[in-house]
């Protein structure tokens, strides 16, 4: 059976240089306790059930706290006080389809409240869940997705996996009369068979190729990302850890032989994070079984330490 734990003490942990100075902090000693209110709330979701459905090596249901303890030694910096850490949802035997109801309606009553979320999955089934709250609790708001990804994960499925998030929520829309949104960036042609981007077509997606996000200079992608955020009214950004280089992610399922190196994803990162209309962010896919030496957290939790770095949380849209 799923259900809500909040974080164990032994997670938070790191270096203390208070001796050296009061400003001398790390992450483990700004986070909020469970419940502490605060702008931003820090949610787990282990669950790798939709991976393994979608015939993919599983063990991201782990990769939350290992992602919090990577996270907890970072120095605090302008931006890492405003966060609680909520917990995480154990999903266990619970089927994948009530987990993420449970979910999607934690995520809706954070954001009613006007708390951001930064999700750390589990596998990309994580973007159903996350993604469904945020769409139920802005019902008369436009929402748009940014994934950070290899994979457009549009896949036609019988039941929910990794590969079905963006569909599922597309259906979702279509069925609410809502707008479908969604810019991929750094997805791979090789790894999207042609029956994947015929359906990105259909819902007219936008797609940034990874040869061209490499490619292109960051300035024309800002200009592309920020077209499409003009458009949206609020925003929901998932990280597909699989975007990234196979060496510098070695920890994901299906590691990439191209992807988009952390040098040119941060600054795109950041400048979403920049904007007020950003609501939800997440990390999935993150795999502790795969990894090498940790390499692949130390990146995941540089990427989460930019986001609520940079995060401008405003005023509520």
């Amino acid at each position: 059976m799923s259900h809500w734990q909040p974080t164990a003490n032994d997670v938070w942990q790191g270096r203390n240089d208070l001796a050296e100075s009061p400003e001398a902090l790390r992450l483990f000693q700004t986070i909020g306790q469970h419940n502490e209110p605060r702008p931003i709330v820090l949610l787990g979701f282990a669950c790798d059930e939709g991976v393994k459905r979608n015939h993919g090596r599983t063990g991201a249901a782990a990769a939350p706290d290992a992602l919090r303890k990577m996270l907890a030694n970072l120095a605090a910096h302008a931006g890492h006080d405003r966060v609680t850490d909520g917990g995480t949802l154990r999903v266990g035997d619970t089927p994948l389809e009530e987990a993420q109801a449970l979910f999607s309606q934690k995520i809706t009553q954070y954001h009613q409240q006007g708390v951001r979320t930064l999700v750390f999955g589990g596998g990309h089934e994580t973007a159903f869940a996350h993604g469904l709250g945020i769409y139920q609790a802005h019902p008369d708001k436009t929402v748009g997705i940014i994934n950070f990804d290899a994979h457009l994960d549009l896949r036609r499925n019988d039941v929910a996996t990794s590969g079905t998030p963006f569909r599922q929520l597309a259906h979702y829309c279509e069925q609410n009369q809502r707008p479908f949104h969604y810019l991929c960036v750094g997805a791979s042609l090789a790894a999207n068979t042609q029956a994947l981007v015929t359906e990105a077509e259909r819902l007219h997606v936008e797609i940034v190729w990874d040869t061209d996000a490499l490619t292109r200079s960051l300035d024309d992608l800002h200009r592309q990302i920020g077209a499409f955020m003009e458009k949206c009214e609020i925003v929901y950004l998932t990280i597909d850890l699989d975007v990234l280089p196979a060496w510098q992610m070695p920890g994901v399922s299906a590691p990439a032989a191209v992807g988009l190196p952390i040098e040119r994803l941060l600054p795109l990162v950041g400048a979403i994070c920049e904007s007020p209309s950003l609501w939800g962010a997440d990390l999935v896919e993150y795999n502790p079984s795969l990894d090498i030496q940790q390499f692949g957290a130390r990146t995941a939790a540089r990427i989460a330490w930019q986001i609520l770095h940079q995060w401008n949380i405003g005023d509520c849209p």
